[in-house]
């Protein structure tokens, strides 16, 4: 008789206790319960304002444009040009030169770029209190907000900040997402930052659950996912890390139908990026083509699109309290915006697969529109964005969300996107969208940033407001 492995009697004992579903549906039921809860246990969303400003009060920040010669330990390298710490570490601002071949069209470009690759953790702790998930919120202070002061998720840290690079103070509640013994993993997913600006900067998204006695401090506070959909209605409150992260909740959907299957859906998604060839090659900064160096500011001779600056902050409750620093900073306020349709009562967003230079992959799912739209005012309508004079020119009657939200504050100064959710009727031009856009619902938006990468950050900001708007069904 042939003698059984040690392997496969214990694969025969097995219990099928040991299987548990694919999606924990408790977990997804009280996620979808915290953003119906608009009460919370430990501040009413009112107070939130009046915290803001204890904390500002109490803390002293400043932030100063310097010219580059005022730099601590940054500099232009001789030869490339490229701006640099002196460490080698944080980041790089160099040049790119970028190609877009989508066989009819193509495009090419040159244009500075943050270069750091390596991955970030942007992180938020939840608790229940009461029966309810509440997640743990900091007023955080960051340089390149215009207001500086913002709600951000527990632990939002590069990997400098968290290894300690910096010789600052340790990252507060760092230890719940390094250790896996410290809570229960809701959500945990890779995802990109700005592709216009960032090469291939990537940070982890994650919701970690936890039980343990969580110590106070001044700067963070608990709230439910409603409290945080209502305070997504305020300008420049809620910061970028904290949406990002929010738009990776799973929610209970009714969605169970859609205009495209989810497999027809993939197959686009993958027909466009294999149809694009993309080549982002690291070029030096200095003579690029388009672009020139003056004192205070790395910029386009037309002034257009984004410059480079630099600045100097004091932040009286950040890991290292003063330091200075180069950030992008945009000629103009952005639009961002999903236009949405009804099919059958069941809302669907436009999504454009969109290539930029600084993605790993080909493209990213954005919104609808994405532009800054001074970079096109002296352009005829055939050479502007799709769909963007449709935005601009929405009946407020039919915006359905409409906020101004600033992006990545550590990197980017005064970059701020309105943020909108315009509904359509269904005509002929929007029925039957260009190829490279897709109508596609919000359960299966929500199914596709669970994947790494297949949603760009600002579509993500969109899905967080969307995660909690009141008046869809």
């Amino acid at each position: 008789m042939a003698m059984r492995t040690d392997s496969t009697e214990l694969l025969e004992r097995r219990p099928r206790e040991l299987l548990r579903p694919r999606a924990d549906r408790g977990q997804i039921a009280r996620v979808t319960q915290s953003a119906a809860t608009v009460l919370g246990a430990h501040m009413a969303t009112g107070e939130v304002a009046g915290w803001f400003a204890e904390r500002a009060a109490a803390i002293h920040f400043r932030v100063d444009r310097i010219p580059f010669g005022e730099l601590d330990d940054w500099y232009f390298e001789r030869v490339s040009g490229n701006l640099a710490h002196r460490s080698g570490r944080f980041f790089r601002i160099e040049g790119m030169r970028v190609s877009i071949d989508g066989g009819a069209a193509r495009r090419e470009w040159c244009q500075p770029i943050i270069h750091q690759p390596e991955v970030g953790i942007l992180g938020i702790l939840a608790k229940e209190f009461d029966g309810v998930l509440h997640f743990l919120m900091q007023a955080k202070m960051e340089p390149g907000n215009s207001n500086l002061l913002q709600l951000s998720p527990t632990v939002q840290a590069t990997w400098s900040n968290y290894t300690g690079v910096h010789n600052g103070d340790g990252v507060k509640f760092l230890e719940f997402f390094t250790d896996r013994r410290r809570g229960r993993v809701l959500t945990d997913v890779l995802q990109s930052e700005h592709g216009a600006w960032f090469a291939g900067k990537s940070n982890r998204n994650m919701i970690v659950e936890t039980v343990e006695d969580v110590p106070e401090d001044p700067d963070f506070r608990w709230l439910t996912f409603g409290q945080l959909g209502e305070l997504l209605r305020v300008d420049n409150l809620v910061n970028m890390d904290a949406r990002t992260v929010l738009s990776c909740c799973r929610l209970d959907s009714a969605q169970s139908v859609a205009l495209h299957s989810d497999t027809e859906v993939l197959s686009w998604f993958t027909d466009v990026r294999s149809g694009l060839r993309k080549q982002s090659d690291r070029v030096p900064l200095a003579g690029l083509p388009g672009w020139v160096r003056r004192p205070a500011a790395v910029e386009h001779v037309q002034g257009r699109y984004f410059r480079v600056v630099a600045v100097s902050v004091d932040a009286g409750n950040r890991e290292v309290r003063r330091w200075t620093q180069p950030l992008i900073e945009p000629v103009g306020r952005g639009v961002v915006a999903f236009l949405m349709r009804r099919v059958a009562g069941v809302p669907h967003v436009l999504v454009h697969a969109r290539a930029e230079a600084g993605y790993l992959d080909t493209v990213e799912l954005g919104a609808t529109v994405q532009c800054v739209p001074d970079n096109y005012a002296q352009l005829p309508i055939a050479e502007r964005p799709r769909f963007l004079d449709l935005v601009l020119s929405a009946d407020p009657a039919r915006i359905r969300y409409s906020a101004v939200h600033s992006e990545e504050g550590g990197r980017f100064l005064n970059a701020e996107s309105r943020y909108l959710v315009v509904e359509v009727d269904e005509t002929p031009d929007l029925v039957d969208p260009p190829p490279e856009y897709r109508w596609v619902s919000l359960g299966q938006l929500s199914s596709l940033v669970q994947h790494n990468h297949y949603v760009n950050v600002q579509a993500r900001t969109l899905l967080a407001c969307l995660h909690t708007m009141i008046d869809l069904p």
